[in-house]
């Protein structure tokens, strides 16, 4: 998302490298650059002109140590002036409440239904929640039908009312409905509006005056940019909304709203979301934000969506498997399923401090390891436990099997010899580590 912000901002920067001290001439040219970068990127004018006058003043006012250079100073205060611009820390959702009930609100298309889902399956898998969704756009039918394909593929109850066009009563049942089935949080997806809609601002008004939400939260397209931040503007003027959702944030969009948004309309981002897929959501980190940004990466999340995936008994079992050399097809693709599940490969790298500059212009498919879970599932159970079996009419038949042919099939155990080979060094030296850990003069 952040790409040309990202590679305008380093530019900027570059005007202070090799000058030996901070002056106000230096910095009023590298603020210029970082005003144009934050327009360019669909930031307000008033936004971007307060933020570059702040880290000005804060930029001038530092004194420089011998260790640091002015380029360095500057990054850290433009990465801890973006990450205040965007919150400054985390806001949690409020999901107290016998059931605690979200309004989920929005424009039409921003995303709401498939939120609504995200929502559901995260706190029910994540915080223990036993969740109800309320299918309440009673004006598009899809909405309806979709909302349950997305509550049966999660497990998630949805209510809704056949026939029914009455959203304020629809609500209402739902939140009836949770209390009778001993359900602790009720999602009620709604219509999307426009805020010039008299009639149906009003409706929204109604519906969460009657359920009395304990988590109001407006929905917002980040690729719409500016014109999102001036649309939650208006609807936060009448609903009060406790957080906003920016959802696409996968698609060629500029970044605006994300960086706009909060100083608008003084509510916080809560959540951020991209793409269909149901794990594709997390906690909004302002100062996780600003890293991306300024092409630090994102450790800290790449860590913590590994964490969500990879089971501990099953990774201890895994390193047992490496240390007898008899890690296999089997363990390979579980690795490769648990990868998938983290999200979006690109997206993944981008998280690694260096890596995501790097694999800017590359074109990496989303279904990058399909003809490689092709190839492992046209294997036999024996020749996935023992690859060393595969000769060339075992090769023939898998390649026959899989669509792909001998020398594809030759390239993945290459791959896969190497990953072995890779996963026994790694686990050797973890070994290594823990028996000279406690000799004497020997250090880690």
């Amino acid at each position: 998302m952040f790409d040309n912000l990202s590679e305008r901002l380093e530019r900027s920067f570059k005007i202070l490298k090799g000058q030996g001290t901070i002056t106000e001439i230096n910095v009023a040219e590298t603020l210029k650059e970082v005003r144009r970068a934050l327009l360019d990127a669909d930031v307000n004018y008033k936004i971007a002109k307060s933020f570059t006058d702040i880290v000005k003043e804060k930029a001038l006012g530092q004194k420089i140590l011998t260790s640091v250079k002015p380029s360095q100073m500057m990054v850290k205060i433009v990465h801890d002036e973006l990450a205040k611009l965007m919150g400054g820390s985390n806001v949690d959702i409020n999901i107290n409440g016998n059931p605690a009930i979200i309004l989920v609100a929005g424009l039409q298309g921003s995303g709401k239904t498939t939120f609504a889902g995200k929502l559901a399956s995260h706190l029910k898998t994540k915080r223990g929640k036993s969740p109800l969704l309320v299918a309440g756009d009673v004006y598009r039918p899809a909405a309806i039908e979709q909302l349950q394909v997305l509550g049966e593929q999660i497990g998630v109850p949805v209510y809704t009312e056949e026939g029914s066009k009455n959203p304020v009563k629809l609500s209402t049942g739902g939140v009836k409905e949770a209390r009778k089935n001993g359900q602790d949080l009720v999602i009620i997806d709604t219509a999307g509006r426009l805020a010039i809609d008299e009639e149906m601002m009003k409706e929204i008004e109604s519906i969460k005056k009657n359920v009395k939400p304990t988590e109001t939260l407006f929905v917002v397209d980040s690729m719409t940019g500016q014109d999102a931040v001036n649309t939650a503007k208006e609807f936060n003027d009448r609903l009060d909304f406790d957080g906003v959702i920016l959802t696409k944030l996968d698609g060629d969009t500029r970044g605006g709203a994300a960086l706009s948004i909060r100083s608008v309309v003084e509510k916080p981002i809560k959540y951020i979301s991209a793409g269909e897929k149901m794990e594709a959501m997390e906690l909004f980190h302002p100062e996780r934000m600003a890293d991306r940004i300024l092409g630090m990466g994102d450790i800290v999340s790449l860590v913590e969506r590994a964490q969500e995936q990879f089971d501990v008994d099953d990774v201890r079992k895994l390193q047992k498997k490496i240390a007898k050399n008899q890690f296999n097809f089997n363990d390979f693709i579980k690795q490769i399923q648990q990868i998938k599940k983290m999200g979006n490969v690109k997206e993944l790298a981008s998280m690694i401090p260096g890596v995501g500059k790097a694999m800017k212009n590359l074109d990496i498919d989303d279904d990058a390891f399909k003809s490689i879970e092709a190839i492992i599932s046209s294997m036999t159970p024996v020749e996935r436990e023992n690859p060393a079996l595969l000769n060339g009419s075992r090769k023939k038949r898998i390649a026959a099997g899989s669509g792909t042919d001998v020398q594809e099939i030759n390239r993945l155990l290459k791959q896969f010899d190497e990953t072995r080979k890779m996963m026994k060094m790694m686990q050797a030296g973890k070994n290594m580590n823990r028996m000279t850990s406690g000799m004497p003069g020997i250090r880690k």
